[in-house]
């Protein structure tokens, strides 16, 4: 039964202040691990057709170029070596592999407020990529990114509801020795926030050092071990289906240091994978499968998130689409292949192709962020801030993409019926004597907060309110809210006596 509709408590600065007031996880209309898979693009059937095509591929082409430990490692669990140097794996042995996976992983947070939990369809949504460039919106410009770049979005990401983890989204390009970029990015990452974060190593000597580094955050090995907050995104393959020898090592390093790894497949449907985007799911899903196989021949039962990233790719000019409908769909699919698996998994979404935060940037990540979310996909990388098809970071973008990913989990949420939403009580108490309409009903104002997803920087004004306030401009906003952010400690900072002790042991290059 619904409240009386008159029920009314307070004025409207009392519910102003009470809308500003966090709500309790349980009651935010949307949160991270809301469960998605509303959306099906792939029939049952379809979905079989693929996986038949991936064990094909696995038994009749299999892969190249894995590392001698690689191939001494799987060859000894049934994983055929052919004579033209190829890996081969039995089907049966696959299906193995999958009968014991994991169904679900914990990637950790370092303040454990912010733990995501990788099962069936709950959806987390986060930042990825290597771009090479800082998008400067004020002046449409490019430049180098940096350091301080990086450490910035960290703290950025930090503070903003609706993203959910940090991988690395860009290069320091500041910092010339690998080695010394490596670590650095730890460093910069690790001081800008204390949720999951997703990084890589260009050397697999690199693994050492920053488990190292690691170890000291944590408080020692055996605390780290225990809550690993890192997690290594792993290009293990060059497709098409060859294993990037460099990149196994790193993964085996990885492994055995106790850090979770994303399989990470990212052919360009045209390119290096079919360019129908069922081919490039196949392709795809096949070196993922390779890496599963290999993942349970180093060490059973280490945490692996299944990363089927095809891209796809504009055929007439053979640059990279990140923000076209194919995309979408390619990484809808993928997500699907992960629930047919009944495996953690994470793809590529939000992604937008314009060069700058405007009206194309919006509805290409709008596009694949809700299909990706609306598809179950438990991370959802690279889903704000990403430009000029991953070449460029925005940091206004990423703060424009909290507001925008919100209105995408809401999709995520979908309707609820019940007797209470169905409010049949409520249309006869407002139409059976009562106001006519909904407004300020005790019931209306009861779930607004727990049903809507206010933005907090699109416009909702009017034409004369908006020209009244003299015209906000979005964009501008968001720089506002950058500064304001950057310019408060960062709440991840570590102690004084830990950063000392990392600055004895490591060359840093931010600033104390």
């Amino acid at each position: 039964m619904n409240k009386p509709l008159s029920t009314r408590s307070g004025g409207r600065a009392a519910r102003r202040a009470a809308r500003a007031t966090a709500l309790p996880d349980h009651m935010r209309p949307i949160r991270p691990g809301m469960t998605g898979g509303q959306f099906r693009p792939l029939s049952d059937a379809d979905m079989q057709k693929i996986h038949a095509a991936a064990l094909d591929a696995l038994a009749r082409i299999g892969l190249a170029d894995a590392p001698q430990s690689g191939i001494d490692a799987m060859t000894a669990k049934g994983v055929e070596l052919g004579d033209d140097g190829r890996l081969r794996f039995p089907g049966a042995l696959v299906e193995d592999v999958l009968a014991r996976a994991n169904r679900s992983v914990t990637l950790n947070s370092r303040d454990g407020r912010h733990d995501l939990e990788l099962s069936d369809a709950r959806v987390h949504y986060g930042t990825a990529g290597a771009a090479v460039h800082m998008v400067e919106p004020d002046g449409k410009t490019y430049r180098d990114s940096t350091l301080q770049d990086l450490h910035d979005a960290a703290k950025i990401c930090d503070v903003l509801d609706n993203i959910h983890f940090l991988q690395r989204p860009m290069v320091p390009r500041d910092i010339l020795d690998n080695r010394e970029m490596d670590l650095n990015t730890i460093y910069a990452c690790c001081s800008g926030t204390t949720k999951h974060i997703g990084t890589s190593f260009s050397d697999p000597s690199h693994v050492a050092p920053a488990v190292e580094m690691l170890h000291q955050i944590a408080g020692g090995e055996a605390a780290w071990r225990e809550r690993p907050f890192i997690s290594n995104s792993n290009c293990f393959v060059v497709p098409p289906m060859k294993f990037a020898t460099e990149s196994c090592e790193v993964m085996e390093a990885c492994i055995r240091a106790g850090m979770p790894v994303l399989l990470l497949s990212a052919g360009m449907a045209g390119a290096t994978a079919p360019s129908t985007v069922a081919g490039a799911i196949v392709q795809a899903v096949a070196e993922c499968l390779a890496g599963l196989v290999y993942v349970d021949a180093i060490q059973p039962g280490a945490p692996a998130v299944f990363g089927t990233w095809p891209f796809g790719l504009d055929l007439r000019s053979g640059a990279m689409t990140g923000g076209s409908g194919e995309q979408a769909l390619l990484t809808s699919g993928c997500a699907q292949m992960h629930k047919f698996y009944g495996l953690p998994g994470g793809a590529a979404a939000g992604i937008a192709d314009s060069k700058l935060p405007d009206m194309q940037a919006g509805w290409e990540s709008m596009c694949s962020n809700v299909m990706a979310g609306l598809s179950g996909l438990n991370m959802v990388y690279e889903a704000a801030g990403m430009h000029a098809s991953l070449l460029g970071f925005c940091h206004e973008s990423l703060i424009l993409g909290d507001d925008l990913i919100g209105q995408a989990l809401r999709c995520v949420r979908g309707i609820e019926v019940n007797d209470d939403t169905l409010a049949v009580d409520q249309i006869a108490e407002v139409c059976l004597g009562g106001s006519g309409h909904y407004l300020g009903t005790g019931a209306t104002l009861s779930r607004m907060q727990t049903d809507h997803v206010y933005p907090t920087f699109g416009d909702r004004t009017s034409p004369k309110e908006w020209a009244e306030n003299d015209k906000p401009d979005l964009v501008e906003k968001a720089r506002q809210r950058k500064i304001d952010i950057l310019s408060a400690p960062s709440a991840a900072a570590f102690d004084p006596v830990l950063d000392l002790a990392l600055r004895d042991a490591f060359t840093i290059h931010l600033s104390g």
